[in-house]
């Protein structure tokens, strides 16, 4: 299989996203180390009234292109990101994991 790309919709317990968010950073550049990693990069919603959807203060997605199925695999399973997800557990309320490729 060739790339994946993958949105993770992150949706914290009310008013914790900015703590999820700094364990988010912390643990950037030992993602980006990965074989395999071609981009990570946390989003949230702009801020104004525009006329398109919006996640909500609570609401990060990361959105992460992968080389191939097998590095975002590894990816799931290293030591920091089971770090991370412990860390961040109790602040988070909901997560979706989409993983896509190319049309």
């Amino acid at each position: 299989m060739s790339q994946v790309q993958v949105l993770a919709v992150i949706t914290a317990k009310p008013g914790m996203r900015d703590q999820i968010l700094a364990a988010y950073r912390d643990n950037v550049a030992a993602v980006h180390a990965e074989d395999g990693c071609i981009a990570y990069e946390a989003v949230v919603d702009v801020e104004g009234d525009t006329p398109f959807a919006k996640f909500g203060s609570d609401t990060f997605v990361v959105v992460e292109k992968w080389a191939s199925m097998a590095a975002l695999q590894a990816h799931s399973v290293a030591p920091h990101m089971k770090s991370y997800a412990a860390k961040t557990k109790e602040w988070t309320a909901e997560r979706a994991i989409h993983v896509l490729k190319s049309a």
